[in-house]
């Protein structure tokens, strides 16, 4: 009788924590504790500091998104053609000059150019991030590096608004002294973007070099997605028209009766179900078909939503929020690991940039809708969103085979 395989020996485990899935989930994990820092206190501090309206939280983080996500296109096509490296330092450090700006803000539209900047950052530093996690990695193994990375980037927003809770407490409840101090975590993560490993051809160098773009294989970065492809992004841009930002979620807690220092514990405890699923969500994924991952992430959407948008007592956000953070581990990750599961060779940044991209400015679209629709308390687009978050789950559920795509390790090509 012949032996027995083992479908997963020793050597193939180790083959998904690469040097760059840790180096790039330590950066990540900084620049997180520093966005996160401010994240929870950022629509009180607008709205109470700044005085300025409610509409003003959802249009500023709406917008903010949005230049993020025009960026994403760009910097996902430039990191098919160029190095990827110097657009991650790029980005990590023109988040760091955004924070800068919100921290010495004394009006609305400075803040909005702070989250302007910052969010150009995260636009340029994305794709091309998420192309070289996975360098010299198994692609057997994306949802769980994936998971891997989005689990150490949101430690750093439970890091993040802790450090700001007890700084909040230490300096008398003063808001302004925290957007100053969440500006060390990002300069940090900028520094150690210069350990991060980019293979690259000799080819590609000498041309870099020269200013002029590198070859790429087959011409593959002037070639058209699969269709398959454009169809899963385009089905998750039309999820993400109601998913509005997580600031108005935020503000909902607060107007439901929590104090400055109860939005920002509950946010934490929301991220830390987000950090302990993420990647338990990702390596599931793994091993059954991602579009049943995603598909019970919208149901934790859709409790999230309707929960927020249905209980009148502050109490029941520490439950409702930890149920929606299931959503985040669910979906992020998994969603970029099955948007690289369909991009062909040496298009990864650009499919990612493009996923990224046009998510993104469907949360800005979502972002201005629901301000406009708050009315008071939120209810009204936290219910609209619930519902349709719901049927969009059993909807992919049903039908999201139809975008899955067999992966085959042995002839899979790493980005």
């Amino acid at each position: 009788m012949a032996p027995r395989r083992d479908p997963s020996p020793p050597a193939r485990r180790a083959k998904w924590l690469t040097p760059n899935v840790r180096v790039l989930s330590g950066v990540s994990l900084l620049q997180d504790t520093a966005s996160e820092l401010l994240y929870p206190i950022l629509p009180i501090f607008l709205t109470v500091t700044l005085g300025a309206p409610v509409a003003v939280v959802g249009v500023v983080e709406g917008v903010a998104e949005g230049i993020a996500a025009l960026t994403r296109i760009v910097a996902g096509r430039l990191g098919d053609r160029y190095a990827k490296r110097p657009l991650i330092a790029a980005g990590y450090g023109l988040a760091a000059v955004g924070k800068v700006l919100v921290a010495v803000a004394g009006s609305w539209p400075l803040v909005l150019a702070g989250r302007g900047v910052d969010r150009i950052g995260k636009g340029i530093r994305g794709a091309p991030r998420d192309a070289l996690l996975m360098v010299d990695a198994d692609p057997a193994y994306r949802g769980r590096i994936f998971g891997f990375h989005r689990a150490s980037d949101t430690a750093g927003a439970v890091l993040g608004p802790a450090i700001g809770l007890g700084l909040y407490e230490a300096f008398d409840h003063a808001i302004r002294p925290l957007l100053l101090i969440a500006v060390v975590p990002a300069v940090l993560s900028v520094a150690l973007v210069a350990v991060v490993r980019e293979n690259r051809t000799a080819a590609q160098g000498s041309t870099a070099a020269q200013g002029s773009p590198p070859p790429v294989a087959g011409s593959a970065a002037r070639e058209a997605l699969p269709a398959r492809l454009r169809l899963l992004i385009g089905v998750l841009t039309v999820f993400s028209l109601v998913n509005f930002a997580d600031a108005l979620l935020l503000l909902r807690a607060y107007e439901l009766g929590l104090s400055t220092a109860g939005v920002i514990c509950a946010y934490i405890c929301y991220n830390i179900a987000y950090a302990g699923l993420a990647y338990p969500a990702g390596a599931l994924s793994d091993r059954i078909p991602r579009h049943l991952v995603f598909a019970l992430g919208l149901v934790c959407f859709a409790a999230g939503y309707l929960g927020l948008g249905l209980v009148d007592s502050p109490a029941w956000v520490f439950l409702v929020l930890p149920i929606y953070g299931g959503f985040a581990a669910a979906t992020d990750g998994v969603g970029k690991a099955w948007v690289s599961d369909l991009a062909p060779p040496g298009r990864h940044s650009g499919a990612q940039g493009l996923y990224q991209g046009l998510t993104g400015g469907a949360v800005l679209i979502a972002g201005i809708w629901a301000g406009l629709a708050w009315q008071g308390n939120g209810q009204l687009p936290l219910l609209i969103s619930g519902v349709i978050g719901l049927a969009l789950a059993a909807a992919l559920a049903i039908g999201g085979r139809r975008l899955a795509a067999p992966v085959d390790p042995s002839t899979a090509v790493v980005p």
